[in-house]
């Protein structure tokens, strides 16, 4: 099994390619040990000293780092878990595991004005951002205001910040009027 890596414009993040699918649905964003209770893939991950974050999607796997572990002695042992995971034929989730990738619900009479939010998002954004090992998913629109909830890489990505506001914020505004501005979410 070859797993090929990418870097990220995160630097604490790095994007691993295991050359299958990892996830059929959606993404899921694990922020802790804790959080990983229902994948043995992502618990091997968190098993590696200095690993902070694990996000998956559809063919990638993108693991965050502490700021004190560095690449070269971090990423073998992530090589190698993603490895042995793969080949012990064990399943990325068990259950109903967190695979959310999809947007929050928005009842009301903006209904109209976020469902041509969430196709943009769809068509336009998450597919540029996965290439970067993340996901941007629709949290809430209010006032003209659309809230966007970052996962995978794009958390605490130094280049997030003018993503939002310099590519998403005039998409969203160049094709729907009523958004005034982008605004990122807390997990």
């Amino acid at each position: 099994m070859f797993i090929q890596t990418e870097t990220t414009p995160n630097p604490a993040t790095l994007k691993f390619l295991p050359g299958q699918t990892v996830l059929e649905v959606g993404t899921a964003d694990f922020q802790s040990a804790e959080a990983a209770a229902k994948s043995p893939l992502a618990q091997r991950i968190f098993a590696v000293a200095g690993v902070t974050g694990v996000f998956f999607g559809s063919d990638f796997v993108t693991v965050t780092k502490d700021a004190a572990t560095a690449w070269e002695h971090a990423k073998p042992a992530i090589l190698g878990a993603i490895m042995e995971h793969f080949q012990s034929g064990a399943p990325v989730m068990e259950g109903e595991g967190p695979a959310t990738g999809g947007h929050a619900e928005h009842s009301g009479e903006d209904g109209a004005i976020v469902a041509q939010i969430k196709e943009l998002l769809d068509t336009r954004v998450r597919p540029a951002v996965a290439q970067d090992g993340g996901d941007i998913t629709f949290h809430g629109f209010e006032r003209g205001v659309v809230y966007l909830h970052m996962q995978g890489a794009c958390a605490g990505c130094p280049s997030s910040t003018l993503t939002l506001k310099m590519g998403i914020e005039n998409l969203l505004r160049h094709y729907i009027p009523e958004v005034t501005e982008v605004r990122p979410v807390a997990s």
